[in-house]
């Protein structure tokens, strides 16, 4: 009986947050699907020999510098539309799970997020093979998956677990402070922009599960998969954690601050 009760109250809590928020979940959705959707084009176009563009980049680095900024403006752009913004524009499931383990949302918002973040890049990367065609899916481009570069799977991990603490950690603090949390968004861009320029070369550029899901699927190559599953996770939740203790240890100076300042009885 015990049981029972426990799974109706759950299957209520679910119904509910879908009434509640699945306009939210949509626009999780939408907001990878356009990401993804812009990585298709650009990357197609500036790093597949058979594109248009493709002779007036000298040198890969132009390529990496351009693809960088394209993407940190495609993340500004997304970040501030009133069609994903509202969401809180995570589109990331190790965002959304580090959001969820410090308790900023409920674990029934937190699934959706996670399944419309998967389906909208899924469907996004299938949309945009069927537009661009070979120059999307052959290689190099090979639908823009997530693969190691030459520098190995060992520096691809600890490059998207570096990459996936360092923008958590900017998110959360940034976020969490009175002055700068206004700048928070355009950080994150920023960050994007220099990611795919800095890391891509070396770990395909991911700090996203549902974004290496998406291609990979697409492309059905899943070369080292486990890299952009674990690294991201791993990375943002140590984020979490760190962000976690620094918050106990603020209330525990301040509650002894607080208890020095008291009127002694």
């Amino acid at each position: 009986m015990p049981i029972r009760v426990y799974a109706g109250a759950g299957m209520k809590q679910l119904i509910t947050s879908w009434k509640k928020n699945y306009l939210h979940y949509l626009q999780e959705a939408l907001g990878l699907g356009l990401f993804l959707v812009s990585a298709c084009f650009f990357g197609a176009m500036l790093f597949s020999p058979g594109s248009a563009w493709y002779s007036f980049f000298p040198s890969m680095m132009c390529r990496h510098i351009s693809m960088g900024l394209a993407m940190g403006v495609t993340a500004i752009c997304l970040f501030y539309s009133p069609f994903t913004a509202p969401s809180g524009s995570q589109i990331n499931p190790a965002v959304t799970l580090t959001f969820l383990s410090l308790n900023k949302m409920c674990r029934y918002d937190a699934m959706f997020y996670m399944l419309f973040q998967l389906a909208g890049g899924t469907v996004a990367v299938l949309c945009m093979q069927w537009i661009m065609g070979d120059i999307l899916i052959t290689a190099p481009v090979s639908s823009v998956v997530t693969i190691p570069g030459k520098a190995g799977t060992g520096w691809a991990f600890v490059t998207e677990l570096l990459i996936a603490f360092i923008t958590m950690s900017m998110v959360l603090f940034m976020g969490n402070h009175i002055s700068w949390k206004k700048y928070t968004r355009i950080c994150s861009a920023l960050l994007v922009c220099s990611w795919v320029i800095l890391a891509g070369p070396v770990s395909g550029f991911s700090m996203n599960p549902a974004r290496s899901f998406a291609s990979a699927v697409a492309s059905g190559i899943w070369t080292s998969f486990w890299i952009y599953l674990i690294a991201p996770f791993t990375g943002m939740l140590l984020a979490g954690w760190v962000f976690h203790q620094r918050i106990i240890k603020q209330k525990k100076v301040k509650g002894l601050a607080d208890k020095a300042h008291s009127p002694q009885k």
